[in-house]
């Protein structure tokens, strides 16, 4: 008679958060974590993180038991922006991706909350000089990925999200005479018109 197979359980990071602590849930950036409270769902006591997101006017409440696997994870270490940051410098990735594809992978890598998958957007997607134009579409995933990265950066640095934004760009060395609003017609928009 064969053994029984025993399962076995792998052991995972236990995420220790306190009140008053900022946090970083995956979609939706840098929150606060306000308390920790019981609630009672379908007869069940489930403790719950409540999560404020001030700048979204949004509060979101995690089961403890599920705040891993919601990505749900600690700020960054300044360390880990630092290097974020100086990828974001790098040369651009390879674009021969038709763009539904590459824009579909950069919202990806945005609402995956990790620093270097931010960076990767934004090192794609920023522009390298004045001359530069960016489609409607592209700006609108550049300027995500970059307020993402300057949620966490205004955290850590203890600024507000404005100047930790331009603090980024000057990092990157984004022309300052950039006008975001001059943009290229997309692509798609111009096959809607005909």
């Amino acid at each position: 008679m064969a053994k029984p197979i025993k399962s076995v359980k792998m052991p995972s990071k236990k995420l220790d958060f306190k009140a008053g602590q900022y946090v970083v849930y995956p979609t939706q950036g840098v929150g606060k974590l306000v308390r920790v409270e019981e609630q009672t769902i379908a007869g069940q006591k489930i403790k719950m993180m409540v999560i404020d997101f001030e700048r979204n006017h949004m509060t979101l409440r995690v089961p403890l038991e599920r705040a891993e696997i919601s990505g749900l994870r600690p700020l960054s270490s300044t360390k880990q922006m630092d290097e974020a940051i100086a990828s974001a410098k790098g040369k651009a990735g390879v674009k021969r991706m038709i763009w539904a594809r590459r824009a579909a992978q950069y919202e990806e890598n945005i609402n995956s909350g990790d620093p270097m998958k931010l960076a990767e957007v934004v090192r794609d997607l920023q522009r390298r000089s004045a001359a530069d134009t960016m489609t409607f579409s592209a700006r609108q995933l550049y300027l995500r990925a970059l307020e993402r990265m300057a949620q966490e950066f205004a955290v850590l640095h203890k600024m507000d999200l404005d100047a930790a934004s331009d603090k980024i760009e000057d990092i990157l060395g984004i022309p300052k005479e950039i006008d975001l609003n001059a943009v290229e017609v997309d692509e798609e928009d111009i096959e809607e018109d005909n």
